[in-house]
């Protein structure tokens, strides 16, 4: 025992240095938490990806249902195996590509397949995520590990004594996602390659794969389930068992691609040149602790920092690369192109991020913009429109209104312009009336609700009326207004004077919808009549004429003319009122989305739901700041959690994690189109925000703690704000914005 004891001391004064040491190593991807939003409906995932990658490396724990969007749920305690591709946040489920399941043991086959190896079972508590790498230790003895590459994943399994495999899985899907052609060929004793093509919320996307193992294996082809002779096997339903002999440790490296089994094979060796796995690793945390580093802030509790660089990072996985690294890709007319110079990329989730995500990009890294920007172009050129919902060179045409056009129209007023922005005018034009002559859309069938009949009669009668039309017609009748709106800003400094004022009109046209009787925005007939009966609370999907929502959050949805939408309802004091009813009206929705995408409630605000994301501060506008603070203070506070259950509702790509990165740093931009942010509640004592042009942006609060949540006063560079608002050319440039906060509400 004597002996034993110093042991066991010296181990406890390692582990606990080795913490601390990491905990000061000043490193921001210490603070990122990848497993929020994995629980609740934040449809996250934890494994291994590298900002903005191609590859998303994560373990699946189920395939069907809503909480299967990310692959992954944390209530699950066994797992599918490690697919290569998953997206962030998203409400519907797709890709999920090239499942690899480890395995132990002799391989039976039981009732005439394969699944029975599939569940392995493990305990959360033998998991780690950090950003770029996760691993898990199954309770079978399997130990896993992964990292990435932005076009490559890297697999590093421990196996007990015995023979071990690798089961590579063509055929695993995701919930409504079929699989219409793979193949799967072996090149040599430490190589496979092959491809599968799938139909699900992107009707065409085909992925390319090439891995390379550390070790020889023998192996066993499977076509629906039955073993087939022969290196190449070619069907829906295909597998590949790689069996290695007594391994104890199995490295393997895969590359993707959406182009061919070329450019798999090129982005791997050009990516993981060796079979270091460490060192993939921490090119992997570099590129986070990077991209992290945009931002420094100071201040706060351990969670609050936690949330805000998990945020960061969940804000920075998508748009995913889609171009290979010889720059080829496949664009929206699903053949191969390649790009002059720059990135080309997919997971455009517009209806979401146009609102804090992309701003957010704007604010420190608009080269990336104007790639985004270029890329969404090349889809216009190639497709014939613009996207709404772009998904693996496919319009999805998922979600509502033009929000590409007020993307690019927002960088363009904020002199973002690394793009052709002639060509950028034409593209958004054209996705304003009706006109699909000549668009070259893979699967015609998205257009016919969607895009055709809104826009058509918006185009003929000036508004959207519900009884021809009535999927979503309010919602899109608005967002609709919005986008014509934010094009005629663009209209307007270009010098296209009719198109200015044809704009204008069609951004006006939000009033058709108001009800002064009622208060609230509602459907209209042909004849431009109100429909009955009405109930604000109802939200039924797919059935009503608001999207995602009801009257209640809808009715707010005029970013574009606040004045105008005040003017509407009778003056300030009405408007004030309004606002006030519609965060103390008792927290119920009627219908069937009361429990999904209407969550997150304040009243009947939901914050878990990006069309009240705006609202809070519409207090602003009428002098009464301090119930912007305080609801800012309270979501950020209530809704956002360092915990599996973190979020009020979807991740989405990104935006239900910018929206608290901006409020945190004090400030928030309510209309993408006009570039003015308008004042939040700073979260951090001080934050530092390093501009792309060299220059830095520190925000301040001074006498901040929980309880002085309200702002007394603000300056940008040593001059007092009149008002709670400031541009974007007041800050490109850096500078200080100092906030003197206090107990008091002013």
């Amino acid at each position: 025992m004597k002996k034993i004891i110093p042991l066991l001391l010296l181990t406890f004064l390692f582990t606990s240095l080795k913490k601390d040491s990491d905990q000061s190593s000043g490193k921001l991807t210490q603070l990122v938490n990848p497993f929020i939003g994995t629980g609740g409906h934040g449809h996250t995932f934890p494994g291994a990806v590298v900002p903005f990658g191609m590859v998303q490396l994560s373990p699946d724990t189920r395939t069907q249902g809503w909480d299967a969007c990310g692959g992954y749920y944390t209530d699950d305690t066994s797992i599918l195996g490690f697919s290569h591709r998953h997206i962030s946040g998203a409400g519907m489920t797709d890709f999920a590509d090239v499942l690899f399941t480890p395995f132990t043991g002799k391989l039976k086959i039981q009732n005439d397949t394969l699944q029975t190896y599939y569940p392995l079972k493990f305990s959360h508590k033998n998991e780690t995520a950090k950003p770029g790498y996760y691993k898990v230790a199954f309770d079978n003895g399997i130990k896993a590990e992964l990292t990435a590459s932005i076009r490559a994943g890297f697999h590093k399994y421990q196996f007990p004594a015995g023979e071990s495999g690798i089961i590579v899985d063509l055929h695993h899907n995701l919930h409504n996602q079929k699989v219409l052609e793979s193949s799967i060929e072996i090149v040599s004793n430490t190589e496979i390659r092959g491809m599968r093509l799938t139909e699900g919320w992107s009707k065409r996307d085909y992925v390319y794969f090439y891995a390379k193992f550390d070790k020889p294996f023998s192996v066993k082809l499977y076509k629906q389930n039955k073993e087939i002779s022969g290196n190449k096997l070619n069907d829906e339903n295909v597998k590949a068992v790689l069996t290695f002999a007594n391994p104890k440790e199995v490295k393997a490296k895969v590359g993707i691609s959406p182009v061919d089994e070329k450019g798999a094979l090129n982005n791997l060796n050009s990516e993981i040149k060796d079979w270091d796995f460490e060192k993939v690793r921490t090119l992997a945390d570099n590129s986070w602790e990077q991209q992290l580093q945009k931002i420094k802030v100071e201040g706060g509790t351990q969670d609050q920092q936690t949330i805000f660089y998990s945020g960061m990072y969940h804000a920075f996985i998508h748009p995913s690369t889609y171009s290979d690294a010889d720059k080829r890709y496949r664009g929206q007319d699903l053949k191969i192109h390649t790009l002059a110079k720059g990135t080309y990329y997919t997971v455009f989730s517009l209806w979401d991020t146009f609102r804090a995500q992309m701003p957010l990009v704007d604010l420190i890294q608009p080269s990336k913009t104007n790639e985004f920007i270029n890329s969404l172009l090349l889809k216009y050129q190639q497709g014939g429109l613009l996207p709404m919902w772009d998904l693996a060179a496919n319009y999805t045409g998922t979600m509502i209104g033009a929000h590409a056009t007020s993307v690019i129209a927002d960088a363009y007023t904020k002199n973002i312009r690394g793009y052709d922005t002639e060509l950028a005018y034409k593209a958004m034009k054209r996705s304003i009336p009706y006109d699909t002559t000549g668009v070259k859309v893979n699967h015609p069938a998205i257009w016919e609700w969607l895009m055709t009949k809104g826009k058509q009669y918006n185009q003929e009668m000036g508004f959207i009326p519900a009884d021809k039309d009535v999927i979503f017609a309010t919602s899109r009748g608005l967002e609709y207004a919005y986008c014509d709106w934010a094009l005629a800003q663009v209209a307007k400094d270009m010098g296209k004077t009719e198109d200015y004022k044809w704009l204008s009109e069609r951004g006006s046209r939000y009033k058709k919808y108001f009800d002064k009787e009622t208060g609230f925005m509602r459907a209209l007939d042909s004849n431009g009549k109100f429909i009955g009966p009405f109930n604000p609370s109802y939200s039924n999907h797919m059935n009503s004429p608001y999207c995602e929502g009801n009257a209640w959050q809808w009715t707010w949805f005029v970013p574009q003319d606040v004045t105008g939408l005040m003017n509407l309802m009778g003056g300030k004091i009405p408007f004030e009122k309004n606002l006030d009813a519609l965060f103390n009206t008792k927290a119920e929705v009627e219908g069937d989305e009361a429990s999904a995408d209407i969550s997150g409630l304040i009243g009947q605000y939901a914050h878990g739901n990006e069309p009240s994301h705006h609202i809070i501060y519409f207090y602003n506008y009428i002098d009464k700041g301090y119930k912007t603070q305080e609801l800012a203070d309270k979501i950020m506070r209530e809704q956002y959690r360092n915990a599996p259950d973190g979020l009020s509702g979807n991740e989405d790509c990104g935006q239900m994690s910018s929206w608290y990165i901006l409020n945190a740093l004090g400030f928030y931009q309510v209309t993408p189109g006009d570039p003015t942010y308008t004042i939040s509640r700073p979260l951090f004592d001080k934050a530092t925000i390093a501009l792309e042009n060299g220059k830095k942006l520190v925000v301040k609060a001074l006498n901040n703690n929980s309880k002085n949540k309200y702002v007394a006063s603000v300056s940008l560079n040593g001059k007092l704000l009149k008002k709670p608002f400031f541009k974007h050319s007041d800050i490109v440039n850096g500078g200080e914005l100092v906030f003197k906060m206090t107990d008091k509400k002013q």
